[in-house]
């Protein structure tokens, strides 16, 4: 894969980076050179206590600096997980599945059989790490991260993709200070999710590129919603778009986000259906940068109103029937 520069949402990823969590808060400990309970990332999971309530007291497993060559899958008896990282730079958790690989069956594992992080779990936390596919540009979809979960919240994390970084395929996610890298398509899926202070960045190269590709149910509220974010890219080409529609109801919103030249004019796509026009909401409100480019949107683009944009806070967006708010910090509490 071709390494590129992070461009981050430095006053985002700060407070939680500069918090370095200690053995001695967490549950159990991850660490290569032995000095934990386990060397694997998944062992630590797999011995972890089952739980049935979202109200149950969480587990926490804190994972030292390290490259982690694991595939981590949190099925859903883990419920009230999480994984607390030393530093997003450092702990590192990586494979380079790709959709065209041949399974024990003897067919391609497709894309939903890629991912390096598979969360099935509901009411998980994630902080400090990264987690990448390393597959290269051009094998097809790779998926860093797949989540089937709700109540599910990241925080100071790095998803590092090229094509489907990031499957969010059901439930709610919360995104906070968090970098996603790729170019075709790189977050997508059903869910509902809302990413502030996001860096997101679109790499280079000769395809055209697609940040989301939302899949939202027609009766679903709201989709991917991108609050006070920068997307990026390393060459300033216009080459990318910031969603087409994977499905005909898609919804996504971007408010009070930075775009720099890597957004095309244009900024959206449909698909190659003039039918998607009418059944998905793509919206912005305040898009600044060489990105925004508010005088050439399609007509079917929506201008939000300051007080229709108001309306898209973390409650009105993530709180649902049982008013979920995001739970706080891990990280705090492992000092």
């Amino acid at each position: 894969m071709k390494t590129t520069p992070y461009v981050i949402c430095l006053l985002a990823l700060l407070p939680f980076t500069a918090r370095a969590a200690a053995s001695a808060a967490a549950d159990a400990t991850v660490a290569q050179d032995g000095s934990g309970q386990y060397t694997s990332i998944q062992d630590a999971i797999e011995h972890s206590p089952h739980r049935s309530s979202k109200n149950d007291k969480r587990w926490v497993i804190l994972v030292k600096n390290g490259t982690y060559h694991e595939l981590v899958y949190i099925q859903r008896e883990y419920l009230n997980l999480a994984i607390i990282g030393e530093d997003a730079d450092h702990t590192i958790l990586t494979n380079d599945l790709n959709s065209k690989m041949v399974g024990l069956d003897g067919k391609p594992i497709g894309t939903f059989g890629t991912p390096t992080l598979h969360v099935d779990s509901d009411g998980a936390i994630f902080e400090n790490l990264t987690v990448s596919n390393t597959a290269a540009p051009g094998v097809g979809q790779a998926l860093a991260l797949r989540v089937d979960a709700d109540r599910v919240v990241f925080r100071g994390c790095k998803f590092i993709g090229f094509q489907d970084t990031v499957l969010l395929n059901r439930g709610r996610q919360y995104f906070e200070g968090c970098t996603i890298q790729g170019l075709v398509d790189f977050i997508f899926g059903g869910s509902t999710a809302f990413f502030e202070h996001c860096s997101i960045i679109c790499l280079h190269t000769i395809y055209t590129g697609f940040v989301t590709a939302a899949s939202t149910p027609e009766d679903q509220p709201f989709g991917f919603v991108f609050r006070d974010c920068t997307i990026s890219g390393p060459v300033p080409d216009g080459r990318s778009a910031l969603g087409r529609p994977w499905r005909e109801y898609a919804k996504v919103v971007y408010i009070n986000t930075n775009m720099s030249g890597v957004i095309s004019p244009a900024g959206w796509d449909n698909w190659d259906s003039a039918a998607n026009e009418k059944s998905v909401f793509y919206a912005e409100y305040n898009s600044t940068g060489a990105g925004a480019n508010p005088g050439s949107r399609p007509s079917w683009i929506k201008r939000l109103t300051e007080q229709q944009a108001a309306e898209y806070t973390i409650a009105n967006v993530l709180g649902g029937d049982d008013r979920w708010k995001p739970a706080p910090s891990i990280a705090p509490a492992a000092k």
